[in-house]
């Protein structure tokens, strides 16, 4: 098993996996390093078939800027139905691990706090 990197937040760590396109091989080589070095991505790789698979900080970082540095260096992804589903999917968990990741908890001893 791969040891985390030592900024991440192991509780809000997400790994996505996309099919990317249009890169070659020099620019699947800069994609890849700049996200390896990226404060906020935990781990990535190409995996046969142009897929990438990404580990990040959800915390800190998200699918739309995942999206952003891969259109930066050239490439898109796949289209289609699934993906579209897929990158639904992984945007409303985003969300949820953002607020995970603010919420403050409280005893269970005590009344929740109310919104004002």
């Amino acid at each position: 098993m791969k040891a985390h990197k030592p900024t991440s937040q192991v509780p809000f760590l997400l790994r996505r996996k996309l099919a990317v396109e249009d890169l070659d091989d020099n620019q699947w080589d800069d994609l890849i390093h700049e996200l390896n070095h990226h404060p906020s991505v935990d781990f990535a790789e190409r995996k046969p078939g142009n897929r990438l698979w990404v580990t990040y900080d959800g915390a800190h970082w998200s699918t739309d800027a995942l999206l952003e540095l891969i259109e930066a260096s050239g490439g898109r992804l796949e289209t289609g139905w699934w993906v579209r589903r897929k990158l639904a999917w992984y945007r409303f968990t985003d969300d949820n691990v953002r607020a995970n990741a603010k919420h403050e908890p409280f005893c269970c001893s005590k009344i929740p706090p109310m919104k004002k």
